[in-house]
């Protein structure tokens, strides 16, 4: 069984312009101790399929369970018992943390929602910040006083509170000086081989994601187009939206670079508010053909062992 599994899940939202398809039918799954990287571009619907698992947004259709629990029905106790096992990591550190309390109501404040005592809630704070890198004494100090990395390390010690089995990282190094981020992403790492938890890491630096990854899913316009090993995906790419975000990826090594086969996306990016019919990716694909305008291709196992959404791989 799966610790996270999603099946056809929707999410839409209705606006004055009309219904934005924000996911349109996303299958996966996490295993336990897994890191699964979700990529895309700006604006493809991963943070709402975040902010979906958590019942932050709500789902239009589809289910998504939490070892083999639906989380659509649940209810306050049941919600709070479910979110003790996935967790959150926002994209902006300072944003997710309240400026008028203390790091360490912060830090507290999911223990105390969960009913411990006060002594036990101290103490575990204490542990959280050390685990993190930080001193015991930033307890005291409210988040204005701290550097972006260290307010992200400040989030990551309250996501790790109540012993979650999944943290969901939206974007959590974005926001952060490229010299931060290695730390931050090293914290994660080894905060994985320690208490075995697992990851669903949405982020569009592909570095990032190569680095910290097990497995991988690209989204494009709320639909998955691609979804295999991160070795599988990082060497032979499928789906020309994937090759083409890898493309775009930088590389340190100039002879790599000149060497890399470039896949030019042409076109913009659609909007949600009216998607193109057929394969969501016809309209900028460099090899598609009248089928593509019409029909949309499933979900299917291609040459490389992977997964991809093309009719013609």
């Amino acid at each position: 069984m799966s610790l996270l599994s999603l099946r056809d899940v929707h999410v839409r939202f209705n606006t004055a312009a009309g219904v934005v398809r924000a996911v349109s039918g996303i299958s996966l799954d996490v295993a336990v101790g897994e890191t699964l990287g979700l990529v895309g571009e700006s604006g493809c619907g991963k943070s709402t399929l975040g902010k979906a698992i958590m019942r932050l947004v709500p789902v239009a259709s589809g289910e998504i369970r939490v070892e083999g629990v639906d989380v659509a029905p649940l209810e306050r106790q049941a919600l709070n018992d479910m979110r003790r096992k996935v967790q959150m990591i926002f994209q902006d550190p300072y944003g997710s943390l309240n400026p008028r309390s203390t790091v360490g109501r912060s830090i507290a404040q999911p223990m105390v929602i969960a009913g411990w005592k006060p002594d036990a809630i101290a103490e575990r704070v204490d542990t959280l910040l050390g685990w993190v890198g930080l001193p015991a004494d930033a307890k005291q100090r409210y988040p204005h006083e701290f550097s972006g990395g260290q307010r992200q390390r400040i989030g990551i010690a309250r996501a790790l509170a109540l012993n979650p089995k999944l943290i969901i990282c939206d974007e959590p190094v974005s926001a952060l000086d490229v010299s931060v981020r290695a730390q931050v992403i090293n914290l994660l790492e080894d905060l994985k081989t320690r208490f075995g938890v697992s990851y669903l890491f949405i982020s569009h630096d592909l570095s990032v994601v190569e680095h910290i990854a097990d497995r991988v899913a690209v989204m494009y316009l709320g639909t998955l187009v691609e979804l295999g090993g991160r070795d599988q995906i990082w060497r032979t790419p499928q789906h020309p939206y994937t090759k083409a975000l890898l493309a775009a990826a930088p590389i340190a090594n100039p002879r790599l670079a000149r060497a890399r086969q470039r896949t030019v996306l042409q076109g913009e990016l659609p909007s949600p508010l009216d998607p193109p019919a057929g394969c969501p990716f016809h309209s900028r694909c460099p090899i598609a053909q009248e089928r593509c305008k019409a029909e949309r291709p499933p979900l299917r196992q291609v040459a490389n062992g992977a997964l991809a959404a093309c009719h013609f791989i």
